[in-house]
């Protein structure tokens, strides 16, 4: 198949390859060694990569993007580019199998990808105890059996970037110690590198396919997640944003046997927060359980204006510890994200106007965040209505709407979808994860729609009527400007209902005049016979 491509595409895989193989044998902080090993695991990427762009040229050559042949055929490419991208995350494993972690928790990339790509969540094969204990002496300054009563040497959580290890130490308190793995910084700075260039190469090819957004996000992600002293912050923030929510726990930090590379923290128990068997086992109804993890993350967009960024299944426990019979462990936060101001507002902002249909307001926020061209697709994104729907809030879309919706989405090419994300603030794609990891999690425990959507409300609310930031303490002025927000939750609440029995109202007005017609016409059958 590569045979029958053109010149320019040979010689820009030969560019592309000559161009990275120089750019790591002139990389000096690494050893011959690490530069081999760099050379390798690029150059499957760089093949990977080459041999997909081919397959979308050849496959779709000379077809317009607007029938349906092209649609089928662009499924399977797509189809057959994740696996091979899968095939090889697997072999190159480290950043590359956290990159496809990364690019399957999105939800504006083709399904083909994300479905494809989420089979690398348990793809991590945790080190050999020899390589992390000698991170632990480099970083803690001496043996682990002179610091713990006992040390389980085997882990109870591995990822892309560190393993975690259960220990006591000598005052009997139960500890669980992340432990960074090794020279770790400097793949990610080769690996990082490649990525850029790829993206650029494919841009190249197809200028509509622009990645450089994704490959910067992820990049982002990974720096946040590579500073465990940050993380430590990032923990003791979270806990005093959380500090009179009692259905949050946030592990302590013990600072003595932290370092860049080595994270201590309180050990908690707890299962995985979709275990819904496990949960069931507990007593723990799964459905609550959802809306206090919604609650708990829109009090972070909405209120505190400080994210969680990463809230998959892993990283969130629930307990049976806690008022009201359970509470939720948050776990690694590695990658947090500082809501500015103006943006939490707008944010809190839009979503009353998702709720309420508000398009002149919807339209003038998605200008603010800069996709103002593509306003009419923010509800879709995150409501899952049209703009112009004429169902309930969480009811879902009415026939006539799925349809008009399908023709908007055929419309839009790979070139609106690149141009939207390259223009959305960063603030808001790491929202737009974080929501569909919630989404996803929440749709496991058996809650509805309407459940996100009223939460996402209330806190919105809440969020308008705050001047700064407040965590959730009880002063006189959290509780005035609460009770604000709570009012104008009821009231946001008061015409939900309105509009939703209008519409109940309107659908009944068809049914009957549907049902009057037909008996109409059964009655004009009649006496004509």
């Amino acid at each position: 198949m590569v045979s029958k491509f053109p010149a320019k595409a040979t010689a820009a895989f030969c560019l592309i390859t000559a161009g990275c193989f120089s750019s790591q044998a002139n990389f000096h902080p690494f050893s011959d060694s690490s530069v081999c090993e760099g050379i390798l695991r690029s150059s499957r990427a760089i093949c990977t990569v080459a041999i997909t762009v081919a397959d979308y040229k050849y496959s779709l050559y000379g077809l317009p993007n607007d029938c349906d042949e092209y649609r089928r055929l662009l499924s399977e490419v797509h189809l057959r580019s994740a696996k091979r991208l899968l095939k090889l995350c697997e072999i190159n494993k480290g950043f590359y199998v956290k990159a496809g972690q990364f690019v399957s928790s999105l939800r504006q990339i083709p399904k083909e990808y994300s479905l494809t790509l989420s089979s690398l969540q348990d793809q991590v094969v945790p080190y050999d105890f020899k390589v992390i204990k000698e991170v632990l002496v480099s970083n803690l300054g001496q043996d682990p059996s002179e610091l713990f009563t006992w040390f389980n040497e085997q882990p109870i959580a591995a990822a892309s970037i560190a393993q975690v290890h259960h220990a006591m130490l000598k005052d009997h308190q139960e500890v669980a110690i992340k432990v960074q793995y090794p020279g770790i910084e400097k793949k990610m700075k080769l690996d990082t590198r490649i990525m850029y260039s790829l993206a650029e190469f494919v841009a190249w090819f197809f200028p509509e396919f622009r990645f450089l957004w994704l490959v910067s996000e992820f990049t982002e992600a990974i720096s946040l997640e590579l500073d465990f002293v940050q993380e430590a912050r990032n923990f003791e923030t979270m806990s005093n944003n959380f500090r009179n929510n009692k259905f949050v726990r946030i592990p302590r930090i013990f600072w003595d046997l932290t370092t860049n590379q080595v994270l201590t923290m309180q050990f908690c128990h707890g299962q995985k927060v979709d275990d819904v068997v496990c949960l069931k086992g507990m007593k723990i109804n799964p459905e609550k359980v959802a809306k206090k993890l919604l609650e708990v993350f829109a009090e972070m967009i909405f209120i505190h204006g400080f994210l969680h960024g990463d809230p998959h299944p892993g990283n969130i426990l629930v307990s049976i510890e806690g008022q009201g019979g359970f509470s939720l462990v948050l776990l690694d936060h590695g990658i947090c994200k500082k809501l500015d101001e103006e943006f939490r507002l707008d944010y809190c902002q839009l979503w009353k106007a998702l709720i309420l249909l508000d398009s002149r307001k919807i339209q003038h926020l998605a200008e603010r965040f800069g996709v103002g061209k593509y306003y009419r697709y923010l509800p879709i994104i995150f409501s899952g209505r049209t703009i112009d729907s004429k169902s309930g809030i969480g009811k879902g879309m009415l026939v006539e709407e799925q349809k008009k919706m399908k023709q908007h989405l055929k419309a839009l090419e790979m070139e609106d979808i690149s141009s939207f994300m390259e223009s959305l603030p960063s603030n808001f794609l790491i929202i737009l994860r974080t929501d569909e990891l919630l989404r996803s999690t929440v749709s496991k425990l058996g809650a509805s729609k309407w459940v996100r959507l009223l939460t996402y409300g209330k806190y919105a609310s809440l969020g308008l009527s705050l001047k700064s930031n407040p965590c959730s303490d009880l002063t006189s002025l959290a509780l005035y400007t609460r009770l604000i927000g709570n009012i104008e939750y009821i009231l946001l609440r008061l015409t939900i209902g309105v509009t939703n029995l209008v519409l109940w109202m309107e659908k009944l007005k068809r049914c009957l005049n549907k049902f009057y017609g037909k008996m109409s016409a059964a009655g004009k059958e009649a006496i004509c016979r």
